[in-house]
């Protein structure tokens, strides 16, 4: 009897949470302004060069420089980013969840994505890279555009139709997280080194 109670009560916060997903994406996607297209599609599409670039522009520059601080950061920020990517290309087959413009006809996609749906690889990637950047830099002209422009990618998947909100949540969490518990890790690992050194 609890075992059905539980089924019962599950499948109705499941199928809350379902129609309050739907009913977000619904209302950007359809009540969005076309004009913006192209430019949300530019937004989204500058994930991939922005999210490799920037690890490797700044370890360039510690090498070119010969500062090893600068090159641990360009490492530590390709790392978190390597590990997000590994994170997120895990659930979204391991979920494998189908895109909503494929579930819901009125959705009006206006890119086209074949991969599945949760978690948004573009969002966690985007807020892989502001995150991790922000800790590496921690200055405020740094963090605002790092995190508007990973908010704004995260805007942008709904508007274009092919992540819910759940999608869009679940990668800004999984980017956010990984790149704070690296950090965490390659501080430790560098006060280690450190006490070695001395001993």
């Amino acid at each position: 009897m609890k075992f059905l109670i539980f089924i019962i009560t599950f499948f109705s916060v499941t199928s809350t949470a379902q129609n309050t997903d739907i009913n977000i994406l619904k209302n950007i996607n359809l009540n969005r302004n076309k004009n913006l297209d192209n430019t949300f599609k530019i937004i989204s599409n500058s994930v991939a060069p922005a999210s490799i670039a920037l690890p490797l522009l700044v370890f360039s520059y510690g090498l070119l420089k010969q500062d090893s601080t600068y090159k641990n950061k360009g490492i530590y920020i390709g790392s978190a980013l390597a590990i997000t990517a590994g994170i997120t290309a895990g659930l979204k087959y391991a979920v494998n969840r189908t895109r909503p413009f494929e579930t819901f006809s009125f959705i009006d996609n206006v890119a086209d994505e074949k991969t599945p749906s949760f978690p948004s690889g573009h969002t966690s990637f985007a807020f892989s890279t502001a995150t991790s950047f922000s800790l590496a830099f921690p200055k405020w002209y740094v963090i605002a555009p790092s995190f508007i422009w990973a908010s704004t990618v995260a805007y942008s998947r709904m508007d274009l139709g092919v992540h819910y909100p759940s999608d869009v949540l679940a990668g800004a969490i999984i980017g956010a997280a990984t790149s704070y518990l690296c950090i965490k890790a390659n501080n430790y690992i560098n006060k280690r080194e450190k006490i070695k050194d001395k001993i």
